[in-house]
């Protein structure tokens, strides 16, 4: 499968030759969601970050390429004149640590007796054997990569921002395109769908050619930058590490909300509840989001689950997202500094080249990451922010919280900065001005709600951030005496 230049490493057809087998077999076997599907489009939003974008943003289910011009984005005589977005990977399968629970779930259900007379008696569907027969068509390999309809998102997110930036993205702009990715194979290929994207709107009708021979030169894989996370020792040893740093998901998981659902669960696959766990009913939920995200088919598995249930286990993935991801514990939050440096050094950039006539020599710059490098960027820049933190023990009062992973990082979401150049500016300092981004939708200013800035202004605002960054001292381990006391 040639990967292009977002990608420098390629791996064997014979998987995919594989999976098109299976896909055969297992669609076949899969009933089609209608668009009237009430029980799918209802469990829908609370996936967490295994959220369909399109899902997050309905606007585009009627013509996902058309562009979604934001009334509040600024025109007239204020051009935009540099863009940088960060952008989450499209839609993936699940991981190998994912598909071997499902697996685990599945020999449950395979291994069950014999259905007990009296429910065949009375008429009633046994929802336990039809998802033993229903086929497991995951495989070891998948281990998070870049689906089909990954690539689908990534094209048409660009057809999108292309036809509402032309100028920045003008195909006299195409070769100073500049790309940088973290080195999972999923971002990789997130930036060669892009750029297919690209070509698609440039050149409507005619296929692309490999990326490796289009214009714009190969993204710099930077996971200092992109994955940020996994170059804070302090972060990985006191967090990701420690086994008590999730007390509070771990907590929720043995809470009242979750063993309801156990029982319940059990009840439904005719299964002893002891042989299930927190962690096999989040898998059987996902299983649900990953078949109709990969495949746009409803599998028994979402039948398992009401809106009461997805909201429990959304409440589950938003608890390790917020502990995790910078919100709960701020050191994630604190490490992403590097990434808004480099995002106001390449506005800073432009805004010199402006001021002195020279071209802008990066008009656009995308950067591809990950639902763990936005979500601890967002938390640095006051977003999402509730009064209370969650808790194992606070889900109810939570029921109206900000923080929805779902809603902020679907797959294919994107954090976008766009810098103008105002010709009618009255001062120097109105000259150039700001506007945010989420999931293409414009993004109030945390600290004062409004939906534009002057550049200088939103600068001396983070201007401690910026300025105080110094993520090797941040994260180094504090030191431990060892030395003995007389």
């Amino acid at each position: 499968m040639p990967r292009g230049p977002c990608s420098l490493v390629r791996v064997s057809a014979t998987p995919v030759a594989a999976l098109a087998v299976a896909l055969v077999s297992s669609l076949s076997r899969c009933s089609l969601l209608e668009p009237e599907d009430s029980v799918v489009s209802a469990l829908s939003p609370y996936f967490g970050t295994k959220t369909r974008y399109e899902d997050a943003n309905p606007g585009l289910l009627p013509d996902p390429e058309a562009p979604r011009r934001d009334p509040e984005l600024l025109e007239e005589t204020c051009t935009p004149v540099q863009l940088v977005a960060l952008i989450r990977h499209g839609t993936r399968y699940p991981t190998t640590k994912q598909i071997r629970r499902l697996r685990q779930l599945h020999g449950l259900l395979q291994a069950r007796g014999a259905k007990d007379d009296r429910t065949r008696a009375a008429g009633r569907g046994d929802l336990g054997a039809a998802l033993a027969d229903w086929p497991l068509w995951y495989a070891d390999w998948m281990d998070g990569q870049l689906v089909e309809k990954g690539r689908q998102d990534m094209r048409q997110l660009a057809l999108r921002l292309a036809s509402l930036f032309p100028a920045l993205f003008s195909q006299e702009n195409y070769g100073r395109l500049q790309l940088v990715t973290s080195s999972k194979h999923r971002c990789v290929d997130s930036g060669a769908a892009f750029l297919q994207g690209l070509w698609q709107h440039y050149h409507p009708g005619l296929p692309p050619p490999d990326v490796a021979d289009m214009e714009c030169g190969p993204p710099r894989i930077n996971d200092k930058l992109m994955r940020f996370f996994d170059h804070c020792e302090k972060f990985l040893t006191q967090v990701e590490r420690n086994a008590t740093a999730l007390y509070h998901v771990e907590a929720f998981k043995t809470g009242p909300e979750m063993q309801n659902i156990l029982q319940k669960v059990a009840d439904i696959l005719q299964v002893p509840v002891n042989n299930l766990n927190a962690d096999l009913i989040q898998v059987a939920f996902f299983t649900c989001s990953f078949d109709l995200a990969i495949k746009g088919v409803k599998s028994p598995w979402c039948d398992v689950f009401d809106i009461d249930d997805a909201k429990v286990l959304e409440y589950l993935n938003d608890l390790k997202q917020y502990w995790k991801r910078g919100y709960g514990y701020t050191i994630n939050s604190r490490s992403s500094c590097t990434l808004f440096q480099d995002i106001f050094h390449h506005l800073d950039k432009a805004v010199k080249q402006k001021q002195r006539s020279q071209p802008i020599s990066s008009p656009v710059i995308l950067q591809f990451g990950h639902a763990e490098t936005l979500l601890p960027l967002l938390s640095l820049m006051g977003y999402f922010k509730d009064k209370e933190p969650l808790t194992a023990y606070n889900y109810k009062e939570q029921m109206h919280r900000k923080f929805r992973s779902g809603h902020i990082v679907p797959y294919a979401s994107n954090l976008i900065f766009v810098l103008y150049h105002c010709k009618n500016a009255k001062t120097p300092k109105e000259e150039f001005r700001v506007q945010m981004l989420l999931n293409e939708k414009v993004l109030p200013l945390a600290h004062s709600q409004e939906t534009v800035s002057l550049y200088e202004d939103l600068k001396n605002h983070y201007k401690d951030i910026l300025q105080s960054c110094h993520t090797s001292e941040e994260c180094k381990l504090p030191k431990v005496n060892t030395s003995d006391e007389l």
